[in-house]
């Protein structure tokens, strides 16, 4: 695969920073996106290892216009942005009767409306290069609901959907969009996750992890996040050009059963 520019929304931890490294390490200019002042620190650590040029950029998910700018930034150095990964997203878990009204809001605002306003930002580009690539990480809660998490659910359902319609539109100008859809994958997010269900359930964290969180992942473990990086690396590369609309499960067998 030739030098690519990569922007990748959260990418100074969990699954993001995985994926950044993983891209990094094959020589690609990225665009970093997280919150300071560790992100900072963090995007240029991983770029002087590695050796790449690289641009780090705050930019909140829930604001469009500091989306447009995250997107110009690596246009006006780079000319083009060719793969957009779409990777932040927060999470919330309560019943739906007790579901706060805010972080549903924020939830669907950082996990999928965020996504649609980076692909229509970086989509003129692409299309006039007649090249792009949109990779979206989902969850196997885009293909399957669990309950307390609504949002969650409804967010990355909806991902799916604006992937696959991303994918017919992009046919005709050589740009592909698939989602990933990743099991549980042991990040901060669900180590907060872990201690929270902890609390509610009244067991240990050990049990959480067995009796709760893997409990629908036939393999038992979690995810690692370099399986999800290498897939990303795959869907950007020119091997998968004709891979487009598709949800891709990386989730132990969850979604199997």
């Amino acid at each position: 695969m030739k030098k690519r520019t990569v922007l990748i929304t959260g990418s100074t931890s969990g699954i993001g920073l995985a994926i950044a490294k993983a891209f990094a390490q094959q020589g690609h200019n990225l665009i970093f996106n997280g919150l300071e002042p560790d992100g900072r620190q963090i995007a240029e650590a991983v770029a002087n290892e590695h050796q790449i040029e690289y641009v780090f950029d705050p930019a909140n998910m829930l604001h469009p216009k500091a989306l447009r700018t995250l997107v110009r930034q690596g246009e006006q150095r780079w000319g083009t942005i060719d793969v957009l990964i779409n990777n932040a997203g927060i999470q919330h878990v309560a019943p739906i009767a007790d579901f706060p009204e805010e972080k549903w809001e924020a939830i669907i605002g950082i996990n999928l409306t965020a996504p649609f306003h980076l692909t229509k930002a970086v989509w003129p580009a692409m299309k006039n290069q007649h090249f792009g690539r949109i990779i979206n990480i989902a969850s196997a809660h885009g293909l399957v609901a669990s309950e307390f998490k609504s949002a969650y659910v409804a967010a990355k359902h909806g991902l799916i959907g604006l992937t696959k319609t991303a994918a017919l539109e992009g046919a005709t100008c050589g740009i592909t969009a698939n989602a990933i859809c990743p099991g549980y994958v042991r990040t901060p997010l669900v180590d907060r996750q872990i201690a929270d269900q902890a609390v509610a359930h009244r067991i240990s964290e050990s049990d959480v992890i067995e009796k709760v969180i893997l409990a629908k992942q036939a393999l038992k473990q979690f995810v690692p996040p370099e399986s999800i990086a290498a897939l990303c690396l795959f869907l950007a590369s020119d091997a998968a050009a004709t891979l487009t609309g598709a949800a891709l499960p990386i989730d132990g067998g969850w979604s199997a059963q």
